[in-house]
């Protein structure tokens, strides 16, 4: 299944312009060509160089399959580069936000943009009955991801394994598998996502 995601506090000339940016620079420092990319990831060579364009507005599916063969979690295509002199501080004024028009899956990055660190933080609303399906498999960096529910209820397949979360449970899973978020009830699934990304073959 996939979702469209936009930047709920930019244009989406703008955004696009940003991942188109990300992207290149990305596959760049990989030295990765477009017909690399292509079949690392499994998304065509004509839509890749469509996003790198901005001329392409991608699925949800799509940008994690191109993610997970750069290795590195979705949110970073639209986070900054780290860099030495990035702030510590992430005030909520300035934390990127996303909605998907689609479903109204509404995510923030709480984590300070550019600052070195191997944690990652996202506040994530999923609207009453909205599905969010990620079937990307093995990746090229091992990602360690826990789920906290803060509200709400939230079915999470992860594999072939359905796990029923209620307010206040935590769910913690390695993302090499295909992921479903869903939310079954009538009110918003509002919880809080912490990630960490490693090279395989890295030391835990």
């Amino acid at each position: 299944m996939e979702q469209s995601i936009i930047m709920e506090d930019a244009a989406p000339h703008t955004v696009e312009r940003r991942l188109a940016d990300r992207l290149r620079s990305l596959r760049a420092e990989r030295s990765l060509s477009l017909d690399e990319l292509a079949r690392q990831s499994g998304v065509s060579r004509s839509m890749i160089s469509l996003i790198e364009r901005a001329e392409s507005s991608p699925t949800a599916n799509i940008l994690d399959k191109l993610s997970a063969a750069l290795g590195v979690t979705l949110a970073a295509l639209f986070a900054d580069a780290a860099r030495p002199d990035a702030a510590p501080l992430a005030r909520a004024a300035d934390q990127a936000t996303w909605r998907d028009p689609a479903t109204g899956y509404h995510r923030r990055n709480l984590s300070p943009a550019g600052f070195r660190s191997p944690i990652e933080l996202v506040e994530v609303h999923l609207p009453p009955g909205a599905r969010v399906a990620y079937d990307t498999g093995p990746r090229s960096a091992v990602i360690d991801q826990q789920v906290w529910l803060i509200a709400g209820e939230l079915h999470l397949t992860v594999g072939t394994t359905t796990h029923a979360l209620a307010a206040g449970d935590c769910l913690a899973m390695r993302l090499d598998v295909p992921v479903v978020f869903h939310n079954p009830s009538t009110t918003d699934a509002h919880y809080l996502v912490a990630l960490t990304n490693r090279p395989a073959g890295a030391a835990p």
